[in-house]
C-alpha cells in the first residue's frame, strides 16, 4: 500500500512530538508520527523521577507525565501519532517503507523529519571481552525493564557494577536502588568524578572494565585503573552507561553524511541535512542530551519545515564547522549567512576552557568560559560567536583548551 502524507516524522519521543505539534498546529495537512515501540514518548517515558520541567501550575513533571503530555500536544494539534510501526527503509527521496501491524506500507511525504533518537552503546560494541550472561544491561534496557515489571520483581540479581559516569550512571543507580539491587560500585573512565553516584557508592575513577566473568550470571568484572594496577569486582549485574550512538539506521541508507564527532547525520542551523527535503532532530543529531533541549529542536525544526512546504529554496552546502582540541563535536555542521548559536561538547572535564572559533587561520571569537564544563553536557554558544564567518570561505574550527 502506497499512502502519501505532508510531513511524516520518524520517532515519537520529544523531539518528534514536539516537531509534530508545531507543524500540525499550522495546518499544513496531514502530520503523521512513527514510532516502533508500543507507546508514545521515548526516553522518558521510563524515567519516573523529576527533571522533566513543570506543569502549568508549577508542579515538576516526571518522565512518564512528561511524555503524556507531550503526546497529547501532538494529538490535539492535528497530528496522527501511530505506535507500533517501524520504518525500514527508503522508497524514494521522500518515500518510507515502512512495517505496521496491518503489514508493509510505502508513505510519500512532502518533508520527512528523523527523530529517531540515540541508544547506549551495549558491552559487545565496547569490546569488553567475556561471555555472554544475563543480567548485563543498558541504563535504557535496565530502566524499560523496571517500569514495565516493576521496581522489585524487575531485576533477579542482588549485586551491581555500574560503568559510565554522569547522570546517567547516577540515574542507573537510583533505578538498581529502588529495584532492590545493591550498587557495589560506579566504575568510570573519568578522572574526579567522585561525587557522581553519591557518597554511599565507592566511585573507582580513571579506571576501565577489562573482561566480564560468568556463565548463566555474570560473577564479576575484571578492572584496571589508570595506574595499571588491576582487580576483581564481584557482582551478578553489570550496567553500561552513556556511550551515546545515534540511530542513524535511516540516515546512513539514506546515503546522507555523517558527522566525524557525534556519528548522525550533518545538519545546518535550520536542521535540514543533505537530502532535499529531509531534517534531522533531536539526539540522533548528538546523543544524550535532556529531553527538555530535545523538544526544542522538534519545536525550532517546524519553522523551517513550514518553509520548505510553502516552497522555499533548499539550500546547497554549507560552511563545514569542525570540532579541534579538547571538544568532541560541534554542531551545527554546516554554517550558512548569518550568526546562529553553537553547540559544543568537550571530550573530558574542563576547568574554565578558552574556545576559540577560527575560519582559514583568522580567529573570529576567542573567550575563557567560567566555572567547569562536564563531558556528558553540552554547551551552548550565542549567536556572537559566529558573527563573522565568511559563507564563501573555508572550513570554520572550533577548539578548547585551559
Amino acid at each position: 500500500m502506497i499512502r502519501t502524507v505532508d510531513v511524516l516524522v520518524v520517532g515519537a519521543g520529544p523531539a518528534g512530538l514536539a516537531a509534530a505539534a508545531g507543524v500540525a498546529a499550522a495546518g499544513v495537512g496531514r502530520v503523521e508520527v512513527l514510532e516502533r515501540e508500543a507507546s508514545a514518548g521515548g526516553v522518558p517515558l521510563h524515567c519516573a523521577r523529576p527533571g522533566f520541567g513543570a506543569d502549568p501550575r508549577g508542579r515538576a513533571l516526571d518522565g512518564p507525565a512528561y511524555a503524556r503530555r507531550a503526546v497529547r500536544a501532538a494529538l490535539r494539534a492535528g497530528a496522527a501519532v501511530r505506535t507500533g510501526v517501524s520504518a525500514t527503509g527508503w522508497a524514494g527521496p521522500l518515500t518510507l517503507e515502512v512495517t505496521a501491524p496491518t503489514g508493509p506500507e510505502r508513505i510519500r511525504a512532502r518533508a520527512v523529519v528523523l527523530a529517531t533518537g540515540a541508544r547506549e552503546r551495549p558491552r559487545s560494541a565496547r569490546l569488553v571481552p567475556g561471555t555472554r550472561p544475563a543480567g548485563v544491561l543498558t541504563t535504557g534496557e535496565l530502566q524499560r525493564t523496571v517500569a514495565r515489571f516493576g521496581a522489585r520483581r524487575a531485576l533477579p540479581g542482588r549485586r551491581a557494577v555500574v560503568v559510565g559516569g554522569g547522570p546517567v550512571a547516577r540515574a542507573a543507580v537510583r533505578t538498581l536502588r529502588e529495584a532492590g539491587v545493591a550498587v557495589a560500585a560506579v566504575v568510570t573512565e573519568l578522572p574526579g568524578a567522585a561525587s557522581l553516584a553519591g557518597a554511599t557508592v565507592p566511585v573507582l575513577t580513571g579506571t576501565v572494565v577489562t573482561e566480564l566473568f560468568g556463565r548463566g550470571r555474570p560473577t564479576g568484572i575484571a578492572v584496571r585503573g589508570a595506574d595499571g594496577r588491576t582487580g576483581l569486582l564481584r557482582c551478578d549485574t553489570v550496567v553500561f552507561t552513556g556511550d551515546w550512538i545515534p540511530d542513524h539506521e535511516l540516515v546512513r541508507s539514506r546515503g546522507l553524511p555523517l558527522a566525524a564527532g557525534t556519528r548522525g547525520p550533518v545538519t545546518d542551523a535550520a536542521f535540514r541535512t543533505a537530502g532535499e527535503g529531509v531534517f534531522a532532530v533531536g539526539n540522533l543529531l548528538h546523543g544524550g542530551e535532556p529531553a527538555l533541549r530535545a523538544a526544542a529542536e522538534g519545536r525550532a525544526v517546524a519553522g523551517a519545515v513550514l518553509a520548505r512546504l510553502a516552497g522555499a529554496p533548499w539550500p546547497a552546502g554549507g560552511v563545514p564547522v569542525a570540532a579541534a582540541g579538547s571538544l568532541r563535536w560541534v554542531a551545527p555542521g554546516l554554517l550558512g549567512a548569518g550568526a546562529v548559536p553553537l553547540l559544543v561538547r568537550p571530550e573530558r572535564g574542563l576547568v574554565r576552557p578558552v574556545l576559540t572559533v577560527r575560519q582559514d587561520g583568522v580567529v573570529l571569537r576567542s573567550e575563557r568560559l567560567r566555572g567547569a564544563v562536564a563531558p556528558w553536557r553540552s554547551v551552548r554558544l550565542d549567536g556572537r560567536w559566529t558573527e563573522g564567518v565568511d559563507p564563501s570561505g573555508g572550513p570554520v574550527v572550533v577548539d578548547a583548551g585551559e
